[in-house]
Order: C-alpha cells, then sequence, then structure tokens
C-alpha cells in the first residue's frame, strides 16, 4: 500500500481521535503541552550549531525537555499515591534542568536568545505546575 506523502513537519502522532465531530482535548492538558513543548525544543535544537562545545548542550536539552512529557505520561500510569509523587517530582526535576540548558545555550548562541527565552518561559510554567502538583 502506498502512503500519502507527508513533509516531516506535518507529522503529528497522537492518542486523540482526529475528524469531524470528535472532541477536542481540554486546554489545559498537561500531555499535550508537555508533547507540544518537547516538539518546540527538538526544533529549536536543530537551529543551534553543532559542534564540540554545543553538541552536549544539545543532547542534554533534547533529554531533559522530552523527559518532563514521558514522566507525566508515566505519572498517570502511577500504581500507587507514592509513585505518582516520585514521578511527578522527577517532572520537576527535568524542568528545572531544561531551564538551566535553555540559559546555557543562550550563553552559547546569543543569536538564539529570543526563542530559547520564549521556551525557558514555558518551562518555567511547567515547572511551576508541576511543583505545584508535587506539593498537593
Amino acid at each position: 500500500m502506498k502512503y500519502p506523502e507527508h513533509k516531516p513537519s506535518t507529522w503529528q502522532l497522537s492518542d486523540a481521535p482526529t475528524g469531524a465531530g470528535t472532541p477536542q482535548r481540554h486546554a489545559f492538558d498537561l500531555e499535550e503541552r508537555t508533547a507540544k513543548f518537547g516538539e518546540a525544543i527538538i526544533r529549536f535544537c536543530k537551529k543551534i550549531p553543532r559542534g564540540p562545545d554545543n553538541n552536549r548542550l544539545i543532547d542534554q536539552l533534547v533529554g531533559c525537555s522530552t523527559s518532563v512529557g514521558a514522566n507525566y505520561c508515566e505519572a498517570n500510569e502511577g500504581v500507587s499515591k507514592k509513585d505518582f509523587k516520585n514521578t511527578i517530582g522527577r517532572c520537576v526535576k527535568e524542568a528545572k534542568e531544561t531551564k538551566f540548558f535553555l540559559r546555557m545555550v543562550a550563553a552559547s548562541e546569543p543569536q538564539l536568545a529570543d526563542d530559547a527565552r520564549e521556551l525557558y518561559r514555558e518551562a518555567k510554567e511547567l515547572h511551576l505546575i508541576f511543583a505545584s502538583i508535587y506539593r498537593k
């Protein structure tokens, strides 16, 4: 079977139903929000020039930023309150680490500072959201 051609940037994998008349996910859906955040970081990292000084920053930034959403998905499947809290705690740490590496990229590549600042704001919001969930 031949699949329709798609540009790589138009691919989106999701569990959400598609098509007319299907319910939309809630605007505050953290699973979707963290996935979009991870995708935005990946696109941002493709703008960063590769080299010995930036390679580690890119790898770390992609790793910690996408871990926020992955850990949130895992937390929702937790078998106990203790497991949930532990996994949400990792979300907090990964969001904080993301902020750190965005700062380092902005220092390394000043021309990307505005893009990094925008992503930093989202990382900060996610950090605050997960910290609040963790405290409850």
